[in-house]
């Protein structure tokens, strides 16, 4: 039975592997015919998938100083993210509607 301290971290987990997964889909949609997006959605993709795997290093972290470090840089990659997604969209090389 899951106590009510580890139902976030489950929570987040979920949330960051879903996203992982969103973003695979948005990547597969692309030109990857054009350089320069064929150049940014590997970014994002390294970016996107690093939120998931340093969560699950920092709960897998043998101190809170491992645990602050981990999460720290999974904020960073979701920051990361959302740089090259706000890009993509304001080149106009992905839809609006979907970033």
């Amino acid at each position: 039975m899951q106590n009510d301290s580890e139902k976030p971290k489950l929570e987040l987990k979920q949330r960051a592997y879903l996203y992982a997964l969103q973003i695979l889909k948005f990547i597969y949609a692309l030109d990857k015919k054009d350089w320069g997006t064929s150049v940014i959605s590997k970014q994002l993709l390294r970016s996107a998938t690093s939120i998931g795997a340093n969560n699950i290093e920092a709960q897998a972290g043998s101190t809170k100083k491992d645990f602050t470090n981990f999460f720290s840089y999974a904020l960073k990659s979701a920051n990361e993210s959302k740089f090259w997604l706000g890009l993509l969209r304001d080149s106009g090389k992905a839809d609006r509607t979907k970033t």
